[in-house]
């Protein structure tokens, strides 16, 4: 790895549910002080600043960053926002070990937010506009029948049903009912529960689909100097990747995601993987729908592709099972606040890889994991490696 080795040394997050009463500035200073707090340092050991957030318009406020900016506790601290839709949350992690790696700041504070309850009449409102003014636009997509599509071609291809897929939704909301943030958690549901929940946009249905969640989430990351002074414990950024396929999802394999496989390539080249699928421990997969966590698996080449289903009905992928996939129970169990949402993906990769994540906890002693995310017009792949 070029540079010098960065670690996250804390991390912190608000409960996900819809919070009526904070603003989201006090959203990302509840997550912020709990990170700090976990790691013993204070805003004055900290060089930098990333926000993470989605579409402004979710928390009704332009220009977000300088927002939210004192609430995440960047008063005269350099301050870096990148944007790249639901996979900003990784994305942001990545900012944080870069600026770190290049050895410009020793700590940066990695904050993400999201306040998805205040966008009316709903957050899908505020994705109306993103598409194409001549070859979309006219068709008035949402991106609920967008994605009914993709779950569709990749149902199409490898000869899957609805039943194949509602076992990941059933396994992320029962693992969520051991996290203490989480919005859905339900121990009791079942397969046939999600088959039978209102149809959306077929093959689409409700409980196929994360919900609309207020949350925050933070990291401490640091430089290795700084990290062995303030834990016994860190948790190393191994690598890192991202891709950008084209915005035009009329043109893509939508059965397939190869801008996960790239992103992917890239961080397994930078940690030294050769074979993901022995040398990865656990993984948490971007899992907004329930296909998607299927679809992510194997573009994450963790299963060929159409495997991923069969492995999840064997149990692999269960807490328990050979290779822990969402053991926090994920965007379906937890919450989706967009960008929260990406970098809780590697908060929980942190506590599961320190064997700090409670009754969620991975048998063993794993080693390396692996967060991944995905957004922007449904065409960017961000993933972080992370090991001990």
């Amino acid at each position: 790895m070029i540079g010098d080795r960065v670690a996250v040394v804390g991390a912190g997050m608000t409960k996900f549910v819809r919070r009526a009463q904070e603003t989201p500035k006090e959203l990302a200073w509840e997550a912020a002080h709990l990170a700090l707090r976990s790691c013993e340092m204070t805003i004055d050991d900290i060089d930098a600043i990333v926000i993470g957030t989605a579409p402004d318009a979710f928390d009704g406020v332009h220009m977000k960053s300088e927002y939210l900016s004192d609430g995440c506790g960047a008063w005269g601290k350099p301050v870096i926002r990148g944007y790249v839709g639901g996979g900003t949350g990784v994305f942001a992690a990545i900012q944080g070990w870069y600026h770190v790696a290049s050895g410009l700041f020793d700590t940066v504070l990695v904050v993400c937010e999201e306040k998805m309850s205040s966008c009316r009449p709903h957050p899908q409102a505020a994705f109306l506009t993103i598409f194409d003014h001549t070859t979309e636009r006219p068709l008035k997509p949402n991106l609920l029948w967008i994605f009914a599509l993709e779950m569709n071609a990749y149902m199409n291809r490898y000869g899957l049903s609805k039943r194949d897929i509602a076992t990941v939704s059933v396994k992320n909301k029962r693992n969520a009912a051991d996290h203490p943030a989480a919005m859905l958690g339900d121990p009791d549901i079942t397969v046939e529960d999600v088959l039978n929940s209102p149809v959306l946009a077929w093959p689409v249905q409700r409980l196929d689909v994360s919900p609309v969640t207020d949350g925050a989430v933070a990291l401490v990351m640091s430089a290795n100097h700084v990290a062995r002074r303030v834990t016994d414990r860190p948790v190393w950024v191994e690598g890192v990747g991202w891709n950008l396929d084209t915005a035009y999802w009329t043109n893509r394999d939508l059965a397939y995601p190869v801008y996960v496989e790239e992103a992917a390539r890239m961080a397994y080249d930078m940690a030294g993987i050769s074979e993901p699928r022995k040398q990865i421990h656990i993984a948490e997969p971007y899992d907004p729908f329930d296909y998607k966590e299927l679809h992510h698996l194997e573009g994450l080449m963790l299963f060929d592709r159409g495997e991923a289903p069969r492995a999840a009905a064997d149990g692999v992928t269960q807490r328990d099972g050979d290779l822990p996939v969402c053991p926090s129970g994920g965007l379906l169990g937890v919450g989706n606040p967009i960008a929260a949402a990406g970098l809780m993906k590697v908060a929980e990769i942190f506590w599961q890889l320190r064997g700090e994540a409670g009754a969620r906890q991975v048998p063993g002693n794993p080693k390396r994991g692996l967060a991944q995310a995905w957004g922007d017009l449904m065409q960017v792949g961000t993933v972080v490696v992370l090991g001990v």
